[in-house]
């Protein structure tokens, strides 16, 4: 999930940008869909920046979450490594981060880069859209072109 739309207060540092309204509504509706449409969220993890942290809240999911510094500016490698790493028994991640990281991300991850959701993904990944990828392998098994982009899904 890439967070919400953020505000841009004078004098405040770009990590510490806060969400905007419309990033804070929209981002609860990516809550409600992400509850009503997919399986129980067990792990969180959500980069450090006040956009990334407000979104989380914001979407009400209620789940283990750790915060990591490499999600705020992470590259698609940082970003699968940090899920290989996954010990926990997660059957259900959620990544809260930002752009370009996220995108970039689940179209490494999609081995079906023909399909609809990767088309979309590929023209326009906006504030609070959410990409749902599945994996027929552990956490610590994924890689490039292993999931299944099986849905992209823009809350609005």
């Amino acid at each position: 999930m890439r967070h919400g739309k953020s505000a841009y207060p004078e004098d405040v540092d770009d990590h510490d940008r806060p969400l905007a309204g419309r990033g804070q509504r929209e981002a609860k509706l990516g809550g409600d869909w992400i509850r009503s449409s997919q399986p129980q969220v067990d792990l969180v993890l959500c980069s450090t920046a006040t956009r990334t942290r407000e979104t989380l809240a914001a979407t009400g999911i209620e789940a283990p979450v750790n915060y990591e510094p490499s999600i705020y500016g992470g590259s698609p490698h940082q970003l699968i490594d940090l899920v290989r790493e996954v010990v926990e028994p997660a059957e259900t991640i959620l990544v809260v981060g930002h752009a370009p990281g996220i995108p970039w991300t689940a179209w490494e991850l999609a081995h079906n880069r023909d399909s609809l959701a990767a088309a979309e993904i590929s023209q326009k990944y906006p504030t609070s859209a959410i990409a749902v990828l599945e994996f027929d392998r552990d956490w610590g098994e994924i890689g490039p072109g292993t999931g299944d982009l099986v849905r992209f899904h823009v809350p609005r």
